[in-house]
């Protein structure tokens, strides 16, 4: 299903949410937290798009490869994993945002930057279910 074609109005407010959530923040890093969720999500289309942005962005392909694995990577600075950590507990919500993982957010985030982290994450959530749902996938080439 062509979601834009057939809910254009609820798909241009996602894009708008979208361009909201990202203000304040650094490109490399929203690009990171949108990989991520997609790879938890498993949007294939999501995946793709948030890669070649972040490689826009000067994201290196070393860290984009390693994003799955941050836990066990140094290549990450700890605001970034401060960031991914809260990605993947908002992303994985029933099993909810410890208050470590919020409080270790908040060491690396003011409370508008935090806002608008958590806003970037709820936002990649939407588009990955948009996405997985509607079985949009990446061309290929």
């Amino acid at each position: 299903m062509d979601f834009q074609k057939n809910a254009p109005r609820v798909f241009k407010a996602v894009v708008a949410l979208d361009t909201a959530a990202r203000a304040g923040l650094e490109e490399t890093l929203v690009e990171l937290v949108q990989i991520r969720a997609s790879q938890i999500n498993h949007c294939a289309y999501c995946i793709q798009y948030h890669t070649v942005d972040a490689r826009k962005a000067g994201e290196s392909d070393e860290r984009i490869h390693q994003l799955s694995a941050w836990h066990e990577s140094s290549s990450f600075t700890p605001r970034e994993r401060a960031a991914l950590a809260l990605t993947e507990a908002v992303t994985r919500l029933p099993e909810g945002v410890s208050d470590e993982v919020y409080d270790q957010a908040a060491e690396h985030f003011d409370d508008a930057e935090l806002a608008q982290l958590t806003a970037v994450i709820f936002t990649v959530n939407v588009w990955n279910r948009m996405n997985v749902t509607t079985r949009t996938t990446p061309e290929t080439g």
